[in-house]
């Protein structure tokens, strides 16, 4: 049986998006920036452009943050609701795009905050996922089934009706954009047209996103299982159970993938053999997560509903720290230069030491984090359930502490 989160459903007919709004809408606030000039933007990455930052699903940043994070804007939305993820975009103007509960999608500058644009879908169909980039478009999801396919100017260029709500952020292969539905099918659209290449039934709604390793895409089903599929033919070639339904989009490394679920624990996957290689339950209790894991060399990281933020040894399994923090952690860990961020329900925002797990420092925003950190270009934006999307990063006068 699946996870039961919004409505899903079957959808009559298409729904037509809103006109663009400018940054003047009265709806918007104004952005608030925070004490000092910013640092200015280094182009020395590709941006954060996906859910999970990239293809593998890893949760891993390229470059470095500066030494010390100060809050370089916040922006409220007026009666926003944030669940989702933000992505980053670079090239000459870089922003940072997100959607809200009420159907919205905004794009902000992310160097000084300005709301550039934003869109209003009908009838508030809200977002929960996020945007995915590719080629100067933006892919997303909503919760009444439609994935859309908007321009970097917010004008929509196609969207496809699915059976069920989508909570699973886009990935691509070649020239196909992926996604699944809570209808229990992942979906393979040509990106430029939306047409159809092929999709595929699982067993029960599909709440992840999708993890792409060379033609080989890796899905966490509700029906307790993962599954391998081949994305040249859109075909099954191996499933592994996993004791329990889960939404948690796998991390790869290598040939291993790894995946939570609701109650079951933790395992890690060999994909070329289709076989467990480890699995991890917490001796003081079952360990449930929604938290997608973040890899990185010996680390596999994740939060969990008990409060604690895990590092399992990712070859192993064997457990290289714990950490409690003060509420559960349903949003996911980004590592970055040998740091993880993570947010916590209570809207708590932390950095931990990747080697130890020890708090390096935390700070209390406005609203709960559900959703998980983007970090590009040495900023870090987060976004909370009230909410107010907060933009980190250095505000020293050089710009020693970015690459």
């Amino acid at each position: 049986m699946g996870i039961a989160v919004g409505t899903a459903g079957s959808l009559q007919g298409q729904q037509q998006a809103g006109d663009l709004k400018t940054s003047n809408d009265e709806r918007a606030t104004s952005p608030k920036t925070v004490k000092g000039p910013a640092l200015p933007l280094k182009q020395t990455d590709a941006g954060w452009l996906l859910f999970r930052g990239n293809a593998n699903s890893t949760g891993v940043a390229v470059g470095k943050l500066p030494a010390k994070l100060d809050i370089v804007w916040e922006h409220e939305i007026d009666q926003g609701a944030i669940e989702g993820t933000p992505i980053i975009v670079g090239g000459r103007q870089p922003r940072t795009y997100i959607g809200d509960l009420d159907g919205r999608i905004l794009a902000f500058d992310l160097n000084s905050g300005k709301l550039e644009w934003e869109i209003q879908l009908p009838d508030k169909l809200g977002f929960v996922t996020a945007p995915a980039f590719r080629n100067n478009r933006l892919y997303i999801g909503d919760i009444d089934g439609i994935f859309h396919c908007f321009d970097m100017n917010g004008k929509e260029l196609w969207k496809f009706t699915t059976d069920g709500e989508i909570d699973s952020s886009a990935n691509f292969y070649k020239d196909l954009v992926l996604f699944g539905s809570q209808d229990s099918k992942l979906y393979a659209l040509n990106a430029v047209t939306g047409k159809v290449v092929w999709e595929l039934e699982t067993g029960d709604q599909v709440r992840c996103s999708a993890t792409v390793v060379e033609n080989r895409a890796f899905v966490a089903g509700c029906d307790g299982s993962l599954h391998i599929i081949d994305l040249d033919q859109g075909k099954e070639v191996g499933s592994v159970l996993i004791e329990s339904p889960t939404g948690v989009t796998p991390a790869a490394r290598g040939e291993l993938v790894f995946a939570g679920t609701e109650q079951a624990g933790f395992f890690a996957i060999n994909w070329k053999n289709a076989k467990l290689k480890w699995k991890y339950d917490d001796p003081e209790g079952g360990l449930s997560t929604r938290s997608c894991p973040a890899v990185h060399g010996k680390h596999v990281v994740l939060g969990a509903n008990n409060r604690k933020v895990y590092s399992l040894n990712a070859d192993t399994g064997q457990l290289n720290w714990s950490t409690v923090l003060k509420s559960k952690i349903v949003s996911s860990p980004v590592i970055v230069d040998g740091r993880v961020l993570v947010g916590s329900t209570d809207g708590r925002f932390y950095e931990l030491a990747l080697e130890t797990g020890k708090i390096v420092w935390e700070k209390e925003l406005r609203g709960g984090i559900i959703g998980s950190p983007a970090v590009a270009f040495g900023r870090v934006v987060i976004a909370t359930d009230r909410g107010v999307v907060y933009c980190l990063g250095g505000k020293q006068t050089s710009n020693s502490d970015i690459p």
